[in-house]
């Protein structure tokens, strides 16, 4: 059974004429003829009695209200799909990282919905791990994180590098490290740490340079929430490695430091992520567009 004779069945039920179904369809009375005696081939009975006006038998009558469902079903999928290739989809979805979403995105946010006034956005804060995968489920449609090539590489993802940032640490004026105007990465050896709970891509990368440089990790605390660390931080016994981003905001606070580590310079690359097929929808491609031009030109990529 196809959807055109079922279509063909309608015109014919409705007009009760073979020749008003054709002219209704825009094609010619016999390929009317055609898809009814196919669709009554396929379900064994016959649909119109022939003689006079096309009326239905008791098989077509059965048959009518279930038509008329399939088609109408059919006719709204596929203006819903008409309404996706224009652009008129109502809402659309992002997650990104907390430091994203607390200075990044919200420009982005405000000009975007000057262009599109009937997209509803819905933005959420998560760790880089968590954005990508419910961005592989379909929960969302763009994840800016912390770049994760492992989670990011297969072909299905569009990824578009937003920029670097350094990894500084973050300790308040009366902590023992503040004395040291240098610090090496050995400074940090089971020193006491605040750091971002499992699943956010920034714990997984100082673990590792930890675990490279030989040093272990003392993380003392988990945390979701920047301004989380900052309050913690400020009770003078953790430190925490936090992103430049974050901790451009800190600068005129008179109790905290921030500090370099020398070499390895640790940094992160932030991505722009959503699917090959999104990428295909106006408002997502224009979101993906903007985002990406806004925040390059706000945050030269690093050297």
């Amino acid at each position: 059974m196809r959807l055109e004779q079922l279509q063909a069945f309608l015109a014919v039920a409705e007009t009760g004429n073979f020749l008003q179904a054709a002219q209704r369809c825009g094609v010619s009375q016999s390929t009317i003829s055609r898809q009814v005696q196919s669709l009554e081939a396929t379900v064994g009975i016959s649909l119109f009695h022939r003689q006079g006006n096309s009326k239905l038998t008791v098989g077509g009558d059965r048959l009518l209200i279930h038509a008329k469902k399939i088609c109408q079903i059919w006719s709204a999928a596929e203006q819903e799909l008409l309404d996706l290739q224009a652009g008129k989809q109502t809402e659309l979805c992002v997650a990104g990282i907390p430091s994203a979403c607390a200075y990044q995105l919200p420009p982005i946010l405000q000009k975007f919905s000057k262009a599109y006034p009937n997209v509803q956005l819905r933005v959420t804060t998560l760790g880089s791990d968590r954005a990508l995968k419910v961005l592989k489920d379909g929960l969302i449609d763009i994840a800016i994180v912390m770049n994760n090539p492992f989670l990011t590489a297969s072909s299905e993802m569009v990824v578009e590098q937003l920029y670097e940032e350094k990894i500084q640490l973050l300790l308040t004026i009366n902590h023992p490290l503040c004395r040291k105007e240098s610090l090496t990465w050995k400074d940090l050896h089971n020193v006491p740490q605040a750091v971002f709970k499992d699943g956010y891509g920034l714990q997984r990368l100082v673990q590792d340079q930890f675990n490279r440089q030989g040093l272990r990790l003392n993380a003392s605390l988990e945390l979701n929430s920047l301004e989380a660390f900052r309050g913690v931080v400020k009770q003078g016994s953790l430190v925490a490695l936090l992103p430049e981003t974050f901790l451009v905001e800190l600068a005129h606070d008179p109790d905290l430091v921030v500090r370099s580590l020398n070499e390895p310079c640790l940094t992160r690359e932030i991505v722009l992520v959503t699917t090959s097929d999104r990428i295909q929808i106006p408002p997502i491609q224009y979101f993906c567009k903007l985002a990406a031009q806004m925040i390059q030109q706000e945050i030269p990529v690093a050297l």
